[in-house]
Order: C-alpha cells, then structure tokens, then sequence
C-alpha cells in the first residue's frame, strides 16, 4: 500500500484538481499566443512584480528551482573556491551541494534540539578566516534565529543568505522570510506552502544589485537587453510562462490558504502539548501568534518514530520521515566532515522526526482524526 492509498494522504494527490480548468485555459493561451515565448516573457515579469510588491523586496527573480536559486544567489555573493559556507547540519542535500557547485566548503553547525533549524551559536563556533557566508535555513514550520544571525554576519563581515524554500509565506517581526539576509530562496515544487504542477523557484532580495546579478546567472550571463553578449558565466535556470501565469492565479489565495494551514497546526499543538512526557514533543508554538511560523508540514519529535509511523499507516494516515541522515553523515558530504566534530541535535532529529498532514483542504474531521491517532499512540 502506497501513501497515497490511505484515507488522509502524507501529500494529497489532487493538489491542484480545483484549479484544473484554469491550467488548461492557461495553457492554451500560452501555446497560442503571438509571441509563442515560453520562457522568461511577461507572465514571468508580471508574477516577480506582484510577489516583490507583496513582500516589500527590491527584487524577486524566478528561475527553475529552489535548488538553483541557492546556487544563484551564493554566486551572485561572490562564494567561490577557497571559501567556506556555514549551513545547518541537519536538512535538505542541496545546503551543501549548492556550495560544493561553486567550488566553496560547506560547514556544517548543530541545530537547535527542538526547532530542528541552525543554532546561532554552533554556527558561531565554525566561523574561520575562510569563512564567507553563514546559510542558516527555515525548516518544516520554524523559522530560524534571523535577527541574530543578521548581527552575528555584521560582526564578522559575513554574507547572510536565508534558505527560506518551505516558509513563503512566514513572517518573523514584521519582515517576511526571504527578506532578513541580503537574499533568500523559494521553491514552488508543488507541495511547498506556493507550490505549483512543476519545478521551480525564485530569489528574493532587498539588494537590487544582487537582483541584476542573479537576473544574468539565470540566463547564461545575458543582461536581457543584447542576446548572445555574455556578461557572467552563468547557468540556464530560467522560468516557465504558464507556471508564471498560473503562479499569478494562485497568489491572491495563499494567505487564506496559509491560514488554513495555521489553524491545523494549532489544533495539532494544543492536542499533543500534553503528550511531551510521553515520547513526543511538538513544534513549539509560536508567541505572538503565528510569528515565525510557516506550515510547509507538522514536524514531531517521536522516540518511537518508526512504531509511531506504522500505528498511523494502521489507521489510514500516512506520515513522513525526512532526512533519515543529517548531511555530514551522508556518504556524499561525510568526507566534508571536521576531525572530532559532532551534531547531536542534528542525530537526534534525524532519528526521531516524523511529519504528518497538515496541507489546507484537510477537513476538520480529518485533522481531528490525525490527532486522535497520535494521542492514541502516546497513551497506550
């Protein structure tokens, strides 16, 4: 039986079946129109407007990946060999391969034993006279420590890049994810908080020039004026004009749907708070309300991770263990690894967290059911 077999699916399978007609009508004028541009056209030009008058950002470039756009913006920081770069030791693999890709050294810092996102003050601890940037990275529904690692880059000269991929949409004291470093990242892969039917991404700025920069390495080096006069080497991580279009359709609607994703979470929090002396711990809940808190998914920390994933699945919910190894004990990154250092938060989440549903059109009597399943396995 697969995931998407059971009653509540990890990530429903009819994401975007509400939007179906839309997308087909959009892709008909797409493929029809005049200009027959399929790549980097209006749509695109008009989707990067709309989503930095939103945010308040001097720039929003989109391009193929929230991948790509964290080896963009590093590039546009000038990373390059002989640097390193400080990212969390615990998360997705493109924190270090998107270093690696620009011939710099990840290095890799503890989390936080209960957010699961990079602790200031491990981060700290690895700055050397090589180091060029600090890439904490926002994770599940946490937001990291931005307002300290802003200061921890002022004091010691760094580049601060956000990879705030699963939080569009998150907000930490007033300023919006993607906005605390000198750039950040999204991705639109289709079951992030503004997913799309597709690949993609975008980076986001309050610095213009690092938007120009990016704008070029997104496009072989072009400036967009003169085609064929290559300014930069770059890489081809341009964006698509039906998703832009259809990523337009879709922005008015992700505050609501933000919001939907809030309420779960909350509910989640209040039923299991009482279930911490029992082998599972919540995502802390946020003060004020919802500040620093975007649900990409509902992260917990179970003891019995795997017994409590198959009490689940025995009851129609399917769940999700992410990033079984933290990165610096992945056979790709391990040779990376300082003699002696260790990360035991990054361990202990990589062996204990465990997401369940959180996606917008669950019903209530769905997410109460979830609820009930994980209490019913702490209790007994």
């Amino acid at each position: 039986m697969t995931t998407t077999d059971l009653a509540i699916p990890f990530f429903p399978p009819d994401l975007f079946e509400g939007d179906r007609e839309v997308l087909l009508r959009l892709l008909r004028e797409t493929g029809t129109a005049p200009g027959q541009q399929f790549i980097l056209g209006e749509q695109t030009a008009l989707f990067e407007r709309e989503l930095a008058e939103r945010l308040g950002a001097a720039d929003v470039v989109a391009c193929s990946s929230g991948t790509s756009a964290l080896t963009l913006a590093l590039a546009a920081m000038e990373v390059g060999p002989g640097d390193e770069v400080v990212v969390p030791a615990f998360g997705c693999a493109p924190l270090a391969s998107s270093v690696l890709a620009l011939g710099a050294v990840p290095v890799f810092a503890d989390v936080d034993p209960w957010t699961m996102v990079l602790d200031p003050g491990e981060a700290e601890r690895r700055i050397t006279g090589r180091t060029k940037a600090l890439m904490p990275a926002h994770m599940f529904s946490v937001m990291a420590d931005l307002p300290t690692f802003a200061a921890l880059a002022g004091q010691y000269g760094l580049r601060l890049l956000e990879d705030s991929a699963v939080a569009q949409g998150g907000v930490l004291a007033g300023r919006a994810a993607g906005l605390w470093g000198e750039a950040g990242v999204y991705s639109f892969v289709q079951v992030k908080t503004f997913g799309m039917p597709g690949e993609g991404g975008a980076v986001v700025t309050r610095d213009a020039g690092i938007g120009r920069v990016v704008r070029m390495l997104r496009n072989h080096g072009q400036d967009g004026r003169t085609r064929f006069r290559h300014h930069r080497i770059g890489w081809n991580s341009r964006f698509d004009e039906l998703q832009a279009a259809f990523q337009r359709y879709r922005l008015p609607g992700l505050a609501g749907r933000l919001a939907r994703r809030a309420e779960i979470a909350a509910y989640y929090t209040e039923r299991f708070a009482p279930l911490a002396g029992r082998g599972i711990q919540a995502p802390p809940a946020a003060a004020p309300e919802r500040d620093g808190r975007c649900f990409y998914v509902y992260t917990l920390l179970a003891e019995r991770r795997d017994e409590l994933a198959g009490h689940l699945a025995a009851r129609g919910v399917a769940s999700h263990a992410y990033y079984p190894l933290a990165l610096p004990r992945q056979p790709a990154f391990a040779p990376l690894a300082r003699p002696g250092d260790d990360w035991p938060a990054a361990d202990r989440a990589a062996e204990q967290a465990l997401s369940i549903p959180v996606y917008p059109h669950l019903t209530d009597p769905q997410v109460e059911l979830v609820a009930d399943a994980v209490c019913e396995f702490a209790t007994n």
